[in-house]
């Protein structure tokens, strides 16, 4: 009898979902680093941030390089930081938790939206900003996924979207009015609105109370820690929408069940 690896199995997606992970952190970094300074992602080629010295294949291996290399650059002896590694076990942290919540090609629609809003959430929590570079196509990504998967509810993404952009964008607006002071950024408002479009209207308001309950949280934990947090503090929402918006995606049936609404969506449960 001839053998045969069945490609989409759930075991074979999972396995190469985490075997890729790491090679995806990799890249994700990348854009961490350079999406907000707009430099070129494709075309530029890894330097050290030190000495400047191109990198070549080796220097480029997740995790191994950074071990063999004992954490410092080959070429001036520079530390390199934590943060390649960093972003590359969060990565597989992100695939390993999609592997379990999700199942079959489903777990490649939440690693690909997992990593997009680790990525955002991470240059937000660095710079304050959320690229458009990466709102406006991950918005028009899950039009898409809707299209394909469930065509019966384009209507009511498209919707979602439209109404989680204007939620912030009025919010944003008021609050300035009000404080004289910006609160909440438009990209708040663009990353919502991709939300929406991915997981609908339903799940509009499972976002934004699980976004507000853990920023309140990491508030509480900040002044708990020690750290000055007033009404004037900045703390981006960004990180905070992102992880509400995943949790939603992966575990939408059991939100749904919670709540009592209409179990037809598309889920990665």
């Amino acid at each position: 009898m001839d053998s045969y690896v069945d490609l989409t199995s759930g075991t074979f997606t999972r396995v190469a979902a985490i075997l890729v992970a790491p090679f995806i952190g990799s890249f994700l970094g990348v854009l961490i680093q350079r999406l907000p300074q707009g430099r070129p992602v494709a075309a530029g080629r890894s330097a050290c941030d030190h000495c400047g010295h191109r990198l070549g294949a080796r220097d480029l291996v997740p995790f191994l390089s950074y071990l063999l290399s004992r954490g410092r650059c080959r070429y001036c002896g520079e530390a390199i930081g934590w943060f390649p590694v960093a972003v590359e076990a969060a990565a597989v942290a992100v695939a390993g938790w999609a592997a379990v919540a999700a199942d079959g090609p489903d777990i490649w629609l939440a690693c690909l939206l997992g990593w997009t809003l680790l990525t955002a959430a991470w240059i937000d929590l660095r710079t304050m900003i959320l690229p458009d570079v990466l709102t406006l196509p991950l918005l028009l990504a899950g039009l898409a996924v809707t299209a394909a998967l469930s065509p019966g509810l384009v209507a009511d993404h498209a919707l979602a979207a439209a109404l989680g952009y204007l939620l912030l964008f009025g919010t944003a607006r008021a609050y300035r009015r009000l404080r004289g002071r910006d609160g909440l950024g438009l990209g708040d408002a663009k990353l919502l609105a991709a939300l929406g479009a991915w997981l609908g209207l339903s799940s509009l308001p499972i976002i934004l109370v699980l976004a507000s309950c853990t920023g309140l949280a990491a508030a509480g934990a900040g002044m708990l820690l020690g750290k000055r947090v007033t009404a004037a503090t900045a703390i981006p929402f960004g990180p905070f929408l992102a992880a509400a918006g995943w949790l939603a995606w992966l575990y939408a049936d059991w939100f749904n069940t919670w709540l009592g609404n209409d179990p037809m969506m598309i889920s990665a449960s």
